[in-house]
Parts: structure tokens; sequence; C-alpha cells
């Protein structure tokens, strides 16, 4: 048998080599040994629980979270406690009162300053009531925003009629203006405010705006009491412009009157169809003639406000407004060129006393 030949390795190579190799012998220990010093027993503690270690350490194992600073909130306290069983407090009771509802009283007013109708309680009606109760008895105010704006594309909408009134107290001196009623502005937003608390004054409807654009507006100012630079308006009249209106006559005799008088009860037959009057106000039992005639100008709105009637205003104003309307023209109210729209009963009174004896429907 051939022999195979043995092939040698590095690992084998390195054994034989060791094995060839004598060491010396070790010499004796020293501090200055080559091999390093045996590492010291360490004496491990013995495994204890959680519990144990924290009786033994007053610290907490692990740092407590930090809280996010919040807003106090009342805390229920306890009854039981003893500390505050001595400094409680009972809270303060509630007065509680007794409602009720009231039938027999109605929650509906009248102001008798204004003549306004309102709810008692509702927040509309009492802050409407008190800017229209001011309005009526003291009058709007009419100050330099209003003078400034009277100026448009270098003209003045605004016409001095007259300047030092005198009233009939003679204290106090005033002055009439004129300015169309459909002007714009604040001049007109001053004019509309004043319209709007006259209509509700005396429970007429809105003026439409192309009957806005045939009328004219007169203003009568006071100087105001405490502002030097501001005024008031006491006055206003409304003349539009109008073609026919009907004459006022006697109203129909009353039953009573009728049956007293024979000779009053039945008419004749010429004067019943002649004359068929047409009642215009059932309260103050207003007639007219149902024959129209022609009429150049008519007073929609007549307004003083109530702390300065019996002044004479209205009759100045009714003046002014009669011989300004028409250009270079002075109307006469007693030959019938002058007409009232519906007057009202205080109104009645402005009418005759002024010489008007005419009506018409707006």
């Amino acid at each position: 048998m051939s022999s195979l030949p043995v092939k040698r390795t590095y690992g084998s190579r390195n054994r034989q080599c060791t094995k060839n190799i004598v060491l010396p012998p070790s010499p004796p220990s020293s501090t200055l040994s080559l091999s390093p010093p045996a590492s010291p027993k360490v004496d491990r503690p013995s495994k204890r629980s959680l519990s144990d270690l924290s009786s033994e350490n007053s610290e907490p194992l692990f740092p407590p979270l930090k809280k996010h600073k919040s807003l106090p909130t009342s805390k229920p306290k306890q009854k039981g406690s003893a500390k505050t069983k001595g400094n409680f407090k009972k809270p303060s009771q509630k007065t509680l009162t007794q409602l009720h509802f009231n039938i027999d009283q109605s929650i509906l007013r009248t102001c008798s300053l204004c003549d306004l109708s309102y709810t008692k309680g509702a927040p509309d009606d009492e802050v409407l009531h008190r800017a229209h109760c001011l309005r009526v008895r003291q009058g709007m105010e009419w100050g330099r925003e209003e003078e400034k704006d009277r100026m448009r594309n270098g003209n003045s909408v605004i016409t001095e009629i007259r300047t030092e009134v005198k009233l009939k107290s003679g204290k106090k001196k005033g002055r009439i203006i004129c300015l169309p009623a459909d002007v714009g502005g604040k001049v007109g937003a001053k004019l509309t405010t004043l319209l709007q608390t006259i209509n509700l004054s005396l429970s007429a409807p809105d003026l439409p705006s192309s009957l806005l654009q045939s009328s004219k507006a007169y203003l009568f100012l006071l100087p105001h009491e405490t502002q030097a630079n501001r005024e008031r308006i006491v006055g206003c009249v409304l003349a539009q412009r109008i073609t026919t209106a009907l004459a006022v006559i006697p109203s129909a005799p009353s039953p009573t009157s009728s049956k007293s008088d024979p000779a009053r009860e039945q008419p004749s037959k010429e004067t019943s169809e002649a004359e068929k009057p047409i009642v215009v106000d059932i309260i103050t039992n207003l007639c007219c003639s149902s024959t129209p005639l022609p009429t150049p100008m008519g007073i929609s709105r007549l307004f003083v406000s109530s702390s300065h009637r019996r002044m004479g205003i209205a009759q100045l104003l009714l003046d002014a407004a009669a011989s300004k309307f028409v250009y270079g023209c002075s109307l006469d109210p007693r030959r019938g060129e002058v007409a009232f729209s519906q007057p009202t009963t205080m109104g009645q009174a402005v009418m005759k006393s002024w010489g008007s004896s005419r009506v018409y429907e707006e």
C-alpha cells in the first residue's frame, strides 16, 4: 500500500512549536508582575423589594412630575372635618320675590307728554319712547354739521327766510330757513329723522319720495339753552304743490238738534243734490264739499314742539311758506289758495285762526 502524504496545517505546527519551547521557572511573586492583578471582589447587595427601599430612604425613588399651575377652584368642604367646623360660615340666602300674573292691568302705556303708546318692559319700545318724547318736547338739535353741509356745487341748499324773529314771549329770537324736502347729505338725514318724529306724533303715514320732490320744508330754529353754537328745531311746516282741494262746510246737524228744531229735519231737495258733504274726520266732525276747487299750495305737515307752543311759531312758519313757496307770488289763505291735509283737532284750530278753509287728500 502506498502511503498518502500527510498535509500539515498551521494549527498543528503551532502545537508542535509550543511543545518544544521550555518556559523558564516563574520568579517569585512581586508587585511588578507581568500578569494583571486580580480584581477585588465586590460584595453585591442582596435583592430587596421597593417597599424596603422606600422605608429606608425618605427621598422618593422617582422624582415627582412637575404640575402645571391652574386656576384655583373651589373645593367642597367636608362636613366632618374638625378644622372647618369653627370657621364655617353659612352663605347668605338670596331673598326671593313672589311674582304673579297681572291680568287686570295692561302693560301698554300711553305717555301723557308725547301721546305715544308703548309696551312697558320691552327694551326697544322704551328706548324709542325716550328718544321720541325728548324730540317732541324740546325739538331736535341743529349744529355746525348741518351748516357745513349746506353748500352743494357752489350753491346753498338752505335759504334764509327771516332772522331775528321775535316770539310772543319776547325773550327769545329765532330764524326761519327753507330747504327742499328731498335734500340729501347730513341735512337730509336730519330732515328725515324730523319727519319720522312728526309722522309718529301725528299718527300719519310716511310721505312717498314722489311727494317729497315737490315739497319744501320750513324750519324754525331757536338758540340752544346751554351750547353756544347749536340751535333747536322747534317748528316745522312741510308745503307741497297741489292742484285742487275741497272747501270746508259746516258739519251736519246732530240728531238732538234736528229733533229740537223741526224746520231742520229735512233739508230742501236743491241743497241735498247740490251739496253732498264728505266727512273727513269722524272725531272732529269735519266735513267738506265734494266739488274740487283749484288750489296751488297744500300743507301736508305742521308741527311745533310741546314746550314752545302758544308762541306764534306755527303762524310765522305758515306766513313764510305762503309768501315764499311760489317765486314772486304771495298766496292768501283767506282766498282759498292754501289747503291743509286732513288736520287733527289742534291743526283745525290753527287752520281756522290762520284763515284757511280748504282740505285736500294726499
